[in-house]
């Protein structure tokens, strides 16, 4: 069953969504965002064990990067990193029963979240980085570059919002 766009799935868990909020002391964190919606998202990891034992995200977007983000905590949670990181985008909108074409973009920015959470932590860990892990966090970053020369005002803003939040 659709609701206009969306899947009923899409819009249970854009309403209700799972594992939402600002985590305390992360042990990663993942921040990505799009240049053309706007969308931005934060993905907050705790692992134990090489397992991801609590996941959270704060996203700024639209209904697709909500559900998008609460599913893919909903995938991940519990995982080792390893299994987690073999999460894709097609796993993430299959879960959701589709999203319309316009926003797969969406399930892109999940994933790498995900990505740039688990680069995070390994790097704070000093521990190895797989080969296909670096590349997808130096193309994640070169896209991370070119949103903040475009929107430089949009992002200083977010800053000073982010750094508020943060009290």
């Amino acid at each position: 069953m659709k609701y206009g766009l969306y899947t009923k799935k899409v819009m249970k868990y854009f309403k209700n969504p799972k594992n939402m909020g600002r985590m305390k002391n992360p042990d990663g964190v993942g921040k990505v965002g799009n240049a053309i919606c706007g969308d931005v998202m934060w993905l907050y990891i705790k692992v134990k064990n090489n397992r991801i034992a609590d996941i959270k995200f704060e996203t700024f977007g639209c209904v697709a990067a909500i559900a998008t983000s609460s599913m893919i905590t909903e995938l991940v949670k519990g995982k080792t990193i390893e299994r987690a990181l073999k999460i894709t985008r097609e796993d993430i909108v299959k879960s959701l029963g589709g999203l319309p074409k316009i926003k797969i973009h969406c399930s892109v920015l999940a994933a790498d979240a995900l990505n740039e959470a688990v680069y995070d932590y390994l790097s704070k860990k000093k521990l190895p980085i797989p080969k296909y892990l670096q590349e997808r966090h130096e193309r994640i970053q070169k896209e991370t570059k070119v949103i903040e020369e475009t929107h430089k005002d949009y992002i200083d803003l977010e800053k000073k919002i982010w750094e508020v939040g943060k009290k």
